[in-house]
C-alpha cells in the first residue's frame, strides 16, 4: 500500500459500536447518516483538494461507513496496513468524541512514528483538553483550516518550527503550545472544490467504500454546495450561531463564497453526479443582491439538478418565483424548531407564525417539489404540551394548503448534546437548562451509555430527560395520526409506524430495568436486547427515506472525467 502524506479518517460515534449494547433512539432520524454519525464533514473535501493542489498525497477514509457496510471488517488490521506521515481525525461534531479518541489511540499504537492531528468545531472548543490526551499531537482550530493545514504539512515535511503555524495547538517535550488564532478568512472564494479529485482518488485506491460520505451514499448520492462559514443569527442552542463562532473560532462575521462561485460548484457537481444538491446556508443571509446573483448565474449555467434551498426565516413570494424561474426542480428546508411563538422567540428566532404560514403557501404555489419543516423537542420554554401541540398546528398547515403531500413535517429531540459554545451551553441556567456534561471527557463517557435518553447531556426545567424521550415518541405518533387524517398516510403505514414506536418505548424501559441488575446479569440482559435495538437503529420515530428528495439517483460522469 502506497505511503500518503496525510490520511483523513472519519471515526464512528462510538468505538466499537458493533460490540457495544447501545440503544440509540431517534438521535439521527432527521439526517442522512445513521446513529453512528458516519457522514464526514465537508471540510475533508476542501482540505484534501488544497493539499492535493500543493503537491501532497492525501486520502479520505470513512472508517465509520466501512464498519457499517463491512460488518466483519477487522479495524485494527485495516488501520495497520495504512501508511501515512500524518493521520487527521475530525472531531467536528461532539457525538464523535468517543470514536475519534479511540481510533486515535489505536493509530498511536500501530503507527508510533506518525503524527496524529485533530480538527473541527468541537476540537477547536476543547483544544486545550484534547491536546493533553497522549494519542493527540496536533489540533488545528478554526472553521477554515485548509491553508493552515498546508502550512503545517510544509513545516512537518521540512522539520521547521511549528510555533509560526496559525491556529495550531501542539505539544512537544517542553509542553503544550497554543499558537494565535489568526487565520480567519473573510471570503471562501479561495477554496478549490474539485469533485473530480474525489472520483480519481476512489479509482487510485480502489476504495469506494472508504470514500463514501455516508453509508447509503452509493444508493442516494446527496451532495452539497456551501455558501458560507459562520452565521449572522443568534439561535441560543446552536453551536454554529454568530455568538458561538465569535467565542470559539474568532469569527466576528460570516465568510461567504460568492454566488457565482457557488453556482460554479453546482455546475461542477453536475459533471460527475446526477443527484440532489443541498445549498447550505440561506442565500438571503448576505442580502437580497446575493440571492439575485445566485439565481442569475444558475440560469446562465443552465443548472438542471434538483436544488434544495435552506431557509432561516420566512421568505416572500418573489423568492419562490425566482427559484421556480431558475430551477426545473427545487425543494425547501426550513427549521422553525417550534410552532409555539413563545418557544421560538426564547430560542432567538424572531418571526411569527403568520410569516411562516405564508412562506409555505408561497413555495407550494410556485412549484416547490418538497417543503420539509422540522420541529425540535428539548427547547427553552418548551413544555410537553407545547411540544405535542406541533401536531395540531401541522393539521392547520395542511388545511391551509389543501392537504398538499409536498409539505412534510418532522419532529425529533435535540440530541444527543447541547452544543458546546452555544449561548445556552455557556449560560445554561439563564435558558432553563441543567447540564450533565461540561468537559470533553464527560461527553466522551456519556456516548457509551446503553440508553439514548441517558446519553442526553441536558434536561430543562420544563422537561426531564425521561419526559423528553417520552414526548419525542408521543409527538411523532401524533404527527403520524395527522398524516392519516389528511390522507397522506395509509392506515397500514400508520400501523407499522405505531409498532416501531411501541417497540422503541418498550426497549427504553427494558434497558432501564436491565441497568438495575448486578453487573453480570446486566451484561447478559443487554446482550439479549442488542438485536432488537439494532433493528430500531434507523428511522425510530420518522421514516428516514422520506428525507430523500429524489429516488433513484445515479452517477453521471462526463466523457473526460479521468
Amino acid at each position: 500500500m502506497s505511503k500518503e502524506d496525510l490520511i483523513l479518517i472519519h471515526a464512528p460515534s462510538v468505538y466499537d459500536f458493533r460490540q457495544e449494547s447501545i440503544f440509540y433512539g431517534p438521535v439521527s432520524d432527521l439526517v442522512p447518516s445513521t446513529p453512528v454519525f458516519e457522514m464526514y464533514p465537508f471540510g475533508f473535501t476542501t482540505m484534501a483538494n488544497q493539499l492535493h493542489k500543493a503537491g501532497y498525497r492525501v486520502r479520505i477514509v470513512n472508517l465509520a461507513s466501512m464498519m457499517l457496510n463491512v460488518r466483519h471488517l477487522d479495524v485494527e488490521r485495516f488501520l495497520s496496513r495504512l501508511d501515512s506521515s500524518v493521520f487527521g481525525i475530525d472531531l467536528h461534531w461532539l457525538p464523535h468524541a468517543h470514536g475519534s479518541l479511540a481510533i486515535a489511540e489505536i493509530l498511536r499504537r500501530l503507527h508510533p512514528q506518525s503524527k496524529i492531528l485533530f480538527g473541527g468545531f468541537s476540537s477547536s472548543y476543547y483544544h486545550e483538553e484534547l491536546i493533553r490526551y497522549p494519542q493527540v499531537d496536533l489540533v488545528l482550530r478554526g472553521d477554515s483550516t485548509e491553508m493552515p493545514l498546508v502550512y503545517l504539512m510544509d513545516a512537518l515535511d521540512k522539520g521547521n518550527d511549528l510555533s509560526k503555524i496559525p491556529n495550531l495547538t501542539w505539544k512537544d517535550d517542553k509542553g503544550v503550545h497554543v499558537n494565535d488564532l489568526t487565520y480567519i478568512p473573510d471570503s471562501l472564494d479561495h477554496l478549490d472544490i474539485d469533485y473530480g479529485w474525489i472520483v480519481r482518488s476512489v479509482i487510485r485506491h480502489r476504495d469506494l467504500e472508504g470514500a463514501k460520505p455516508f453509508k447509503d451514499w452509493d444508493r442516494y448520492p446527496l451532495t452539497a454546495a456551501f455558501t458560507v462559514r459562520g452565521c449572522s443569527n443568534g439561535c441560543v442552542v446552536c453551536g454554529g450561531s454568530c455568538g458561538a463562532m465569535r467565542r470559539v473560532l474568532g469569527r466576528t462575521r460570516p465568510a461567504f463564497r460568492s454566488p457565482e462561485k457557488v453556482a460554479e460548484d453546482i455546475d461542477n457537481i453536475e459533471h460527475y453526479i446526477n443527484a440532489p444538491i443541498f445549498v447550505v446556508g440561506d442565500i438571503r443571509q448576505h442580502g437580497r443582491d446575493y440571492a439575485e446573483r445566485f439565481f442569475k448565474e444558475c440560469r446562465r449555467l443552465d443548472i438542471d439538478s434538483h436544488i434544495v434551498l435552506e431557509l432561516f426565516t420566512p421568505a416572500p413570494t418573489s423568492y419562490f418565483q425566482e427559484a421556480n424561474r431558475t430551477f426545473s426542480k427545487y425543494s425547501i428546508q426550513f427549521s422553525p424548531d417550534s410552532h409555539d411563538e413563545k418557544v421560538r422567540h426564547a430560542l432567538g428566532r424572531r418571526f411569527d407564525n403568520e410569516g411562516m404560514e405564508s412562506t409555505i403557501t408561497a413555495a407550494l404555489q410556485n412549484e416547490c417539489q418538497r417543503f420539509d419543516m422540522f420541529f425540535m423537542i428539548g427547547l427553552p420554554e418548551q413544555t410537553r404540551e407545547s411540544a405535542l401541540g406541533s401536531a395540531e398546528y401541522t393539521h392547520k398547515l395542511y388545511r391551509q394548503n389543501g392537504n398538499d403531500e409536498r409539505l412534510v413535517v418532522y419532529t425529533s429531540p435535540l440530541a444527543p448534546f447541547l452544543d458546546p459554545g452555544s449561548i445556552a451551553f455557556e449560560n445554561p441556567e439563564k435558558f432553563g437548562y441543567r447540564l450533565f456534561a461540561h468537559t470533553l471527557e464527560e461527553h466522551r463517557a456519556r456516548l457509551s451509555f446503553p440508553n439514548w435518553k441517558d446519553v442526553l447531556s441536558y434536561e430543562t426545567v420544563w422537561m426531564t430527560r425521561d419526559e423528553i424521550a417520552e414526548t419525542s415518541y408521543d409527538a411523532a405518533d401524533r404527527l403520524s395520526d395527522v398524516r392519516v387524517e389528511v390522507g397522506l398516510m395509509t392506515k397500514e403505514e400508520r400501523r407499522v409506524r405505531a409498532e416501531r414506536s411501541h417497540e422503541a418505548r418498550n426497549l427504553l424501559r427494558e434497558v432501564d430495568a436491565a441497568m438495575t441488575l448486578p453487573e453480570r446479569e446486566r451484561k447478559e440482559q443487554l446482550e439479549q436486547l442488542k438485536r432488537r435495538g439494532e433493528e430500531l437503529m434507523e428511522s425510530t420515530i420518522c421514516q428516514k427515506r422520506e428525507l430523500e428528495w429524489m429516488r433513484p439517483a445515479s452517477y453521471a460522469p462526463s466523457p473526460g472525467w479521468l
